[in-house]
């Protein structure tokens, strides 16, 4: 998962290949409570983890359920909906498919409870099912603003014999809660009826269709009337599966539609047509707006068909969430398009509405927006703009705006906040990049030169971090290079030179943070010593070593972007770059730093060793013949001598931002 402040995405050209999802937010926080109310065990395979999963499985913690997890299979122990007598504070995060349905089954069952969350969720609105659930005779108070959490909730005086009336028309979760909760206390027929137009419908259809998984046939009188027979009781069904997230399937669907050949698809696997996720339906939208799409009961191929695609004008209150997606392929539309009943975009994570409609105009599109619907005019070729996206903490709309990068103009699109993505998809970037492919030569590169010992392995580091871009570190290639031929029994020697360069042309070498594996075998401390360095010396100057290299290097340009450190990255490797800095110190302060870092490992040395032998160093590699060292013609100088390694980071990435056409960034 990237955590950076901001993630820049380069143009994007293509997208083939496979992506598995990940198991579906809706069904994953509904079979943990479901789990946590039976008796008995129940494992869960292909469970999502996110940050509404983690909320979830906290609370039941809290509540005494004993949870075992080992990847995405969680073992839940129910605890037959007894709560404990001891008070607990719930803290629920912005996670409103764990925030409702607790906050109903709590009351129902009764004890001393306060449910809290992040200010965000402080604002969404949950006095519709506190209005329902008082009547009944539960005791919630609010503990901030009417209407919303957060709450505390006490022991209830339960009276079932009148139908519960809840409101249909702000979410749905409100019904799931009720449907949820309401079984654990059936001891005669329990009545649910709906007041207005119920919205979301699918939702609910996911919610009965695994309320039946565990024991409770709810009988229901179209989308009004709902019957919890007496005597319900829930069973664990032993054993269940999650289906792939449907809402994080449309992306993926959009991906294809927008930029994929027939002769090679995008292709989902984890969710199929079949599915019982209501936000599948995205598929239908998708068809009508021309792409093509191939599905069977677990898996989707799609690619692009007509183009531009159709616009559409279309009723969106079976595909609340992915819906989304569709505001962002309009942009790619013959025409306005229109999306209508959305009105409970409102009151999701963000006021979904205004956030798409003002991101939507970042890039230039012309947006109208209303209650409960959205215009968008699609954006011709020469108007399209550099965006910095605002993603409000809301994951769906940093998703969404990732499928702006296939613009025509071929400019980049910066996301702002990536890590909000973990709600529900947190490998979703990585996910994106593994099917998709860049406009040709616009994969950002970030070269840090310089001398031995002058610090710009940390700050190529400390870069690359910052950035979420991919590191290289080609000294390390050259100190692997000499470590595997001397494993192999060759000689640093000129004499060698060919077979040295024949080894280094298929060197299995990999990176994994910190780490340096060669052939899987951990070489990090290996490579890293004074010898070490010598070795990779030695090797870097013989020309046909250098070459076998190149290609190497080269090959760690991939999204969203590389920083590469080494001596020669902006004059021989990435010549091109847009931004190269050559780091430079003083030999006296480099010796300085480097027998700091011998002496803490114990080595001793003196400082009068390391100064000669950095300045025999330096003058070796100025000389070679090869690639010599020294800074490139539009490099960047940077002296840090009297500078800390963060003082170096922010210089560098302030250089880096007046690159970028987004404007000023704080990092």
């Amino acid at each position: 998962m990237f955590s950076t402040a901001f993630l820049d995405l380069p143009p994007l050209a293509g997208a083939h290949g496979r992506v598995v999802l990940p198991g579906s937010k809706s069904i994953s926080n509904r079979v943990l409570l479901l789990s946590a109310l039976c008796r008995g065990r129940t494992t869960l395979h292909d469970l999502l983890d996110s940050d509404d999963t983690r909320v979830m499985l906290a609370a039941l913690r809290q509540l005494g359920c004993g949870v075992q997890q080992e990847g995405s299979t969680v073992v839940i122990d129910g605890i037959a909906g007894q709560l404990p007598a001891t008070p607990i504070k719930f803290f629920m995060g912005n996670a409103g498919t764990a925030m409702r349905p607790l906050t109903a089954a709590l009351a129902i069952a009764g004890g001393d409870f306060e449910l809290s969350g992040v200010p965000r969720m402080h604002e969404r609105p949950i006095g519709d099912l506190v209005d329902a659930l008082r009547p009944l005779g539960c005791t919630i108070d609010y503990l901030g603003k009417e209407g919303y959490p957060p709450l505390r909730v006490g022991r209830p005086n339960l009276q079932l014999e009148a139908p519960i009336q809840v409101r249909g028309d702000v979410s749905s979760q409100f019904l799931t809660a009720l449907l949820m909760a309401l079984p654990l206390v059936a001891t005669t027929d329990i009545v649910i009826e709906v007041v207005g137009e119920l919205i979301s419908k699918p939702y609910i259809e996911i919610t009965l269709n695994l309320l039946a998984r565990y024991g409770i046939q709810v009988r229901r009188e179209g989308w009004q009337r709902f019957t919890i027979p007496a005597g319900s009781r829930y069973q664990s069904p032993g054993v269940l599966h999650v289906e792939a997230d449907a809402s994080s399937a449309s992306y993926f669907i959009a991906l294809g539609a927008i930029a994929a050949d027939a002769g090679a698809p995008v292709r989902i696997e984890g969710v199929g047509e079949s599915s019982i996720q209501g936000d599948i339906r995205f598929v239908d939208a998708a068809r009508q707006m021309g792409a093509h799409v191939k599905g069977g009961p677990n898996w989707l191929e799609i690619s692009r068909g007509s183009w531009p695609l159709k616009a559409i004008d279309l009723d969106c209150n079976h595909i609340p969430d992915a819906a989304m997606t569709l505001a962002v392929m309009a942009l790619y539309a013959d025409g306005p398009s229109i999306l209508r009943n959305i009105a409970s975009w409102r009151v999701k994570e963000t006021d979904r509405i205004a956030a798409m409609a003002t991101e939507l105009r970042k890039l230039g599109a012309t947006v109208e927006e209303g209650a409960d619907f959205i215009r968008v005019t699609p954006i011709v070729r020469s108007s399209w703009k550099p965006a910095s996206i605002h993603t409000y903490d809301d994951h769906r709309v940093a998703m969404c705006f990732s499928l702006a990068a296939f613009n025509p103009a071929g400019l980049p699109v910066r996301i702002l906040d990536p890590q909000c993505v973990a709600k529900t998809f947190p490998d979703y970037f990585e996910a994106l990049f593994s099917v998709t492919t860049p406009v040709s030569g616009t994969v950002p590169v970030l070269c840090v030169d310089g001398p031995t010992a002058s610090g710009k392995g940390t700050l190529a580091a400390r870069l690359a971090v910052r950035l979420g871009y991919h590191l290289l570190d080609s000294g390390a290639l050259y100190r692997v290079t000499a470590l595997a031929a001397l494993r192999a029994g060759l000689s640093l020697e000129p004499a060698f030179e060919p077979a040295i360069a024949a080894l280094a042309r298929q060197l299995p070498v990999r990176f994994e943070g910190e780490r340096v594996l060669l052939d899987g075998d951990d070489v990090s401390v290996a490579i890293r010593s004074e010898e070490g360095g010598m070795n990779a010396s030695k090797v870097s100057a013989l020309p046909a070593v250098r070459t076998a290299l190149v290609a190497l290097q080269h090959s760690f340009t991939r999204l969203p972007g590389l920083v590469a450190d080494g001596r020669d990255m902006g004059t021989v490797i990435f010549p091109d770059a847009p931004l190269k800095v050559f780091l430079t110190a003083s030999a006296a302060k480099r010796a300085e730093r480097r027998h700091k870092q011998l002496i803490s490992k114990g080595i001793s040395t003196t400082l009068e060793t390391l100064r000669a032998d950095l300045e025999a160093r330096d003058a070796r590699d100025m000389s070679r013949s090869v690639a010599p060292l020294k800074p490139a013609q539009d490099a960047r100088l940077l002296d840090n001598s009297d500078l800390t390694i963060e003082e170096s980071v922010d210089l560098v990435l302030d250089w880096w931002s007046d690159k970028q056409p987004f404007g000023p960034s704080t990092h």
